[in-house]
């Protein structure tokens, strides 16, 4: 065997191999002499069939098995002899002329073809015990908890009926039926009866809610409104409809008394008790919130603390599986860069920056769990597999065949788990201090967000 580094270009490498003829011949040989025990043909006792024979017979499939494991050997030796790690799979480039490649499967040629890899950077990972976190910490109170279950009173609250000569006002329940038509037709789905709307709540197409203010009982509207481009029937997406529509009742909202009766309408025995279970779970919340918060501040110091050119295709492939979504996600919504207040050129740059990040951190990340041998048990995924069916009741069998059958899926459940692993493993290290916030301060940063 013989190598040659004929390109080394920052983290890109490429090899010209010369496998010898002699050398792929014995091998081919080799496993034939071990097939002999194992294939029939007739004409011959078991094992007796000579080497000769069944090189004339499988010769061509052996030799074609034998070049393929011995190349994946051969690049295994070289990129272990050099400590490369590998960040793409290697392209292998084999010759193309006919002639030559009979020549190579009948031994009668050396195999002579190039390799090209891009591999991982050398990674310096820093001293974690340098690290200092202020873990922000806020206590449930019983603001928070009357203000939780205020909402829940508000999604439940009654209604009565407002009365004669009474017209919808928002806010108020409106019972309606409609037929729609587009361009004069009528259309499947766009006729109903009895159907209750609240106004203000924007479950209707946008248009639909609002020009059914002032509309009195028995009182009949022709509403001229658009489907959205993005709607998921496309047949309807972008077009506008009329929906001929008649109130039959109009309802005003009452303020739900927050008492047990109220907590007992819940399947709960007493407020107390109601307030009870809001207060556990706006604790897991407010836990949940401060764990996100912990570990955006330590990947933002992973980031500072490990700067290098990560390998141009994992940055290339990130970028694209994110500009790919954003083109979809803009498509769909009908919305261009400028409504977004930038250029598709600015996005770009903006999206290959957070694609560098991504990349970087994920191999830093790799690097740690690497290092300290952390990993991921079968038992551990298996649990991710069970709150995942959990969260799909009488489906359950479904989601468990899905993950069984397809490893990528798994693997997307494995890799959260081993992140959490790792940032777990580097939080026992670093300085991590409680600080206590109020409710709005935990989650400044999730509002903010929303906000642009």
């Amino acid at each position: 065997m013989q190598v040659k580094e004929t390109v080394a270009d920052g983290l890109k490498h490429e090899f010209q191999v010369s496998l010898p003829a002699a050398e792929i011949d014995a091998k081919v040989d080799a496993r034939l002499a071990d097939m002999k025990d194992k294939v029939r043909i007739n004409g011959f006792r078991p094992g007796k069939v000579p080497v000769a024979h069944l090189k004339k017979v499988y010769g061509r499939s052996v030799a074609a098995e034998t070049l393929e494991q011995m190349i994946r050997d051969t690049n295994a030796q070289i990129f272990s002899e050099r400590g490369f790690r590998l960040a793409t799979e290697p392209k292998v480039t084999m010759p193309t002329e006919e002639k030559e490649i009979e020549a190579i499967l009948a031994g009668a040629s050396d195999l002579n073809y190039s390799v090209a890899i891009e591999v991982v950077p050398a990674i310096q990972l820093a001293d974690f015990k340098t690290f200092t976190i202020e873990k922000p910490v806020a206590d449930v109170s019983e603001a928070d908890v009357d203000e939780a279950i205020k909402r829940i009173a508000d999604q439940n609250r009654p209604y009565e009926a407002k009365g004669d000569g009474a017209k919808v006002e928002n806010g108020d329940r409106v019972t309606v039926s409609f037929k729609g038509t587009i361009d004069g037709t009528a259309f499947d789905g766009g006729t109903a009866e009895d159907i209750q709307v609240v106004i203000g709540s924007g479950s209707f197409i946008p248009g639909f809610e609002e020009q059914l203010v002032g509309i009195g009982e028995g009182e009949t509207r022709t509403l001229k409104v658009s489907f959205p481009t993005n709607y998921a029937a496309a047949n309807l997406a972008g077009k506008a409809a009329e929906f001929e529509t008649t109130a039959t009742k109009i309802e005003a909202a009452k303020d739900a008394v927050i008492d047990d009766e109220f907590a007992k309408t819940l399947g709960l025995e007493s407020l107390d008790k109601l307030k009870e279970i809001m207060r556990e779970r706006l604790t897991q919340e407010f836990a949940g919130a401060t764990r996100q918060r912990v570990k955006r501040i330590l990947l933002d110091r992973l980031d500072e603390a490990h700067r290098f050119d990560p390998p141009p295709s994992l940055v290339d492939e990130e970028f694209n599986l994110m500009w790919n979504s954003i083109k979809a996600e803009m498509e769909s919504g009908g919305k261009t860069f400028a409504d977004e207040n930038t250029t598709e050129d600015a996005a770009k740059e903006e999206y290959r920056k957070i694609a560098d990040r991504r990349v970087r951190l994920g191999l830093v990340l790799s690097e740690i769990g690497d290092k300290n041998k952390i990993t991921v048990t079968d038992d551990e995924v298996s649990r991710a597999v069970v709150d995942r069916a959990r969260q799909m009741p009488g489906r359950e069998k479904e989601v468990w065949d899905f993950y069984r059958k397809n490893p990528n899926a798994l693997a997307q459940l494995r890799a959260p788990i081993y992140e959490d692993k790792v940032v777990d493993f580097i939080l026992e290290l670093a300085n991590v201090t409680d600080k206590k916030v109020s409710r709005e301060e935990l989650y400044k940063d999730d509002d903010e967000k929303s906000a642009a």
